[in-house]
């Protein structure tokens, strides 16, 4: 089992969760820096929810240990918890009560709660501040989920999909209180599936599969080195049958073709005018509108499709 890391603010060695006969989490090990934004990253089913609810005290390990803010979430709880702030992606307020006296009663139970209405105008929960939580938006849960999160000052907080539902002013509003909690010296845990999120807000990630980590570093550190760059096609339907093995034939040797979806491939290896005119002449053969063909370096989400061979699903 690893070495503790002195002054982690998470630090997890050797986790092992069971489910019955299943192993969600087999030997995990991972941390999380004081001060930072860390984004824990795997395909549905891969152990990240697990082991954060581990982290957050709601399951006892069945082997391995683990520390948050030097603590155990089990034996420690009392004590941790006031120094902790978790925002479920789903559930976490009462059918009937409404947003705001929701976040009134959060704050109530922290001794020195942030100012609820600031919370109110950043999150823009004045308009359904009234409103029953079940009768908000799910882009309006998260939000009032992301403040019940935040009121009490925490030091470390677990956000679990803070952006799922909204739209897009909604995200941008979100991403910037987050950048702004770490500026003030908090340390963010966040879990998403948006790809475009992790690479904008997380000074590390980690990414988990199978249970195990398989994957740890910066965004940049992550995205160098591999194939030199990307050609990405998205058409205007559906790719025909086969559409994949046709145009890595047509490329040749030195390049990979990937399906990302139904209207999405993705192709590694050299990005230069040959190949470009090559994928074109395919498109024109296979009567295959291109909506968009974008070439650059590799990404997050190409990062992830070669590590796990699966795409994050929402």
């Amino acid at each position: 089992m690893p070495e503790p890391v002195v002054d982690a603010a998470v630090d997890v060695r050797g986790l092992v969760m069971r489910y019955g006969e299943k192993v969600a989490v087999d030997g995990l090990s991972l941390t999380v820096a004081r001060g930072s934004v860390t984004a824990v990253l795997g395909p549905n089913g891969a152990g990240k929810t697990t082991t954060l609810e581990t982290c957050e005290g709601y399951r006892r390990p069945h082997a391995g240990e683990v520390r948050v803010l030097g603590l155990d979430p089990q034996r420690d709880r009392a004590a941790l918890l006031p120094r902790i702030g978790v925002m479920l992606q789903s559930g976490g307020a009462w059918s009937g009560v409404r947003a705001t006296e929701m976040l009134d009663h959060v704050a109530r139970m922290h001794a020195h709660p942030l100012d609820t209405g600031m919370l109110v105008e950043r999150l823009g929960l004045g308009d359904c501040g009234r409103t029953p939580y079940r009768r908000l938006s799910g882009g309006q849960q998260q939000r009032l989920g992301l403040a019940m999160a935040l009121v009490g000052r925490p030091e470390l907080v677990f956000v679990d999909e803070p952006t799922a539902g909204m739209d897009p002013q909604a995200r941008r509003t979100t991403w910037e209180l987050l950048e702004e909690v770490r500026a003030d010296g908090v340390t963010v845990v966040l879990t998403t599936h948006h790809m475009d999120e992790a690479e904008r807000l997380a000074d590390a990630i980690h990414i988990i599969d199978r249970g195990r980590l398989i994957a740890s570093g910066t965004p940049a550190e992550l995205t160098r080195g591999g194939r030199a760059a990307t050609i990405r096609l998205v058409v205007t339907r559906p790719f025909p049958d086969g559409a994949p093995e046709s145009l890595q034939q047509a490329l040749g040797p030195g390049t990979e073709v990937r399906a990302l979806d139904a209207v999405s491939m993705v192709i590694h290896g050299p990005a230069d005018s040959m190949t470009l005119g090559r994928v074109s002449r395919w498109c024109e053969e296979h009567d295959v509108l291109p909506e968009s063909l974008t070439l650059g370096q590799r990404n997050l989400e190409d990062v992830f499709l070669e590590l796990t061979g699966r795409a994050l699903s929402r």
